[in-house]
């Protein structure tokens, strides 16, 4: 670490050769001046981190020294050393940021050494305090910035955030890429892009070092920097590169200026600025990634339309070979029943036995088109309170005498009381009875049907499983689809309209691992909201 310096400026000459021998032995780099003048020069020109001056001077007074060099270094710590210690004077030197005052004469060494340390400590405090004030508002500035998520807007978001927290009225933003510069957001004057200029070459540099810079119109720094920032009519500029992670490695520098005249930039503003430029570059990062993820998303969704519209073809044709299937049987039943009953060599007997089928094969074509007509619309849409167990009860009563006849035993799992749902009355019992009504179906030999009920969570579970021979792994996957059956004659549309019920009043009906080889169904009802 580079020692700290100390430049001494006072008219007498013993009191700056003391000064220094001093502050030397102390372990500082210390460097003394008895002209006024030619001690504002080297500053101008010279970085130092103490300036120990002497008020009363003369021709330049004391204060006029440190006005100068607050102007080009503005983080210079200053100690004030005077042999007239008045209140004046140090409301005066506080006005000016001084930041220690020291009275002549000091009789020991130490004395002196322990005013610089503590000027020296009193000046980084203000430096911190300074860059915790300055850091506060970063927090509104990052989300601002993060909520941006459009890279078009977000350029000029940027720049207007430099603006606004480094107090200035000049910033761009510079994309660098291999043989070319381009300015993509600017606010103020800025620098010139075109090949030629010394803009150009500034920015090619400080890309290349990979460092910050700060320029400054006048004090110590490059001349042809200087000169172009007197051209443009600024007083003092930062440039700071960043590099995005994207696959072309395209660089970017951030740009900050005030105008000429204005207060310079502090090292706290470096500071604030360098914070400012990471978190462009997450942002700009954020930005990419959802767009990229935008992009994917809106594949996926063309895709899963073009998926959606062809399924949808594919599902039509299924309906219609189905649909034409089901009613071709039975009318063609119809025309060959009516043609023979239509014979005049055929028996009377015989002709009403033909009468009879045709009948017969209307209602069964009738019945498979009111199925359908439930499955497109499911009757009643009255929503009302109902009580489950009394409705599966009085279903059980219904088709007792039914399951009774075929030897088929019905056993119940029920609770005292279940909750009531918010549904359809005449829908739900539907349900229920397609349910039973399956099982009756697939066990013409006799069997068991049990019936179990229990509260679940926000609803009522009620599993229906039969002793039948089951369905084939194969289907399990079919059988809620329209016109699809393992039985022998049946419409395929029993499920399909209670699957639809259930669907529409939130619930679940399932195909479920039962205790036996047979079918076993899983029903699940919510309670639903009356409001």
């Amino acid at each position: 670490m580079e020692p700290t310096s100390v430049f001494v400026v006072d008219d007498e000459p013993g009191i700056a050769l003391l000064c220094t021998r001093v502050l030397k032995r102390a372990g500082y780099e210390a460097l003394s001046e008895t002209n006024p003048r030619a001690a504002i020069e080297y500053l101008g020109h010279n970085r130092v981190d103490l300036l120990l001056v002497d008020i009363r001077m003369p021709e330049v007074d004391g204060f006029d020294v440190i006005s100068r060099a607050k102007r080009s270094q503005p983080d210079i710590a200053v100690l004030v050393m005077t042999g007239f210690g008045t209140v004046e004077t140090a409301i005066r030197a506080q006005r000016q940021g001084v930041d220690g005052l020291l009275l002549k004469p000091f009789e020991r060494g130490d004395e002196l050494v322990s005013a610089v340390e503590q000027a020296l400590t009193d000046n980084r405090r203000k430096r911190d305090s300074a860059r915790a004030q300055a850091l506060r508002p970063l927090f509104d500035a990052t989300e601002k910035l993060f909520s941006e998520t459009d890279t078009k807007k977000l350029y000029p978001l940027i720049v207007n955030t430099i603006c606004e927290h480094l107090q200035c009225t000049n910033a761009a933003y510079y994309q660098i890429e291999p043989g070319k510069t381009s300015l993509i957001a600017g606010r103020g004057n800025v620098l010139p892009v075109d090949e030629a200029g010394f803009g150009s070459r500034l920015l090619s540099r400080v890309d290349s070092d990979g460092n910050p810079i700060i320029v400054n119109a006048t004090g110590p720094g490059e001349e042809d920097a200087q000169s172009l920032l007197a051209d443009l009519k600024l007083g003092a500029a930062i440039l700071i590169p960043i590099t995005r992670s994207t696959p072309s490695a395209v660089r970017v520098i951030l740009f900050a200026a005030r105008d000429a005249g204005v207060t310079p930039f502090r090292g706290a503003d470096l500071e604030l600025f360098h914070i400012l430029a990471n978190q462009s570059l997450v942002a700009l990062e954020n930005a990419r990634l959802y767009a990229d993820l935008r992009a994917y998303v809106r594949k996926v969704e063309e895709s899963q339309q073009a998926l959606l519209r062809s399924e949808k073809m594919a599902a039509a044709g299924r309906l219609t070979a189905s649909i034409a299937h089901e009613v071709n049987n039975p009318l063609q039943s119809v025309q060959n029943c009516l043609h023979l009953a239509g014979r005049e060599d055929v028996p009377a007997e015989k002709r009403r036995e033909y009468f009879d089928l045709a009948r017969a094969e209307l209602e069964r074509l009738m019945k498979t088109m009111q199925r359908m007509l439930d499955f497109y619309r499911p009757g009643s849409t009255k929503m009302e309170r109902v009580d489950v167990l009394e409705l599966l009860k009085h279903v059980l009563s219904l088709t007792s005498q039914q399951m009774g006849q075929r030897h088929i035993e019905v056993t119940t799992d029920l609770p005292d009381s279940l909750p009531s749902i918010f549904a359809v009355n005449s829908q739900v019992q539907q349900v229920f009875f397609n349910l039973i009504l399956n099982a009756f179906d697939v066990m013409p030999g006799g069997g068991s049907l049990s019936i179990r009920a229990q509260s679940l969570g926000n609803g009522v579970e009620i599993q229906f499983e039969d002793s039948g021979p089951g369905i084939p792994e194969e289907v399990r996957n079919n059988i809620f689809e329209p016109f699809f059956s393992t039985k022998d004659g049946g419409t395929g549309l029993g499920l399909t309209v209670s699957y639809n019920i259930v669907t529409a009043h939130g619930g679940t009906l399932d195909l479920v691992k039962g205790n036996g080889d047979g079918a076993c169904f899983r029903l699940f009802l919510p309670s639903g909201d009356a409001t």
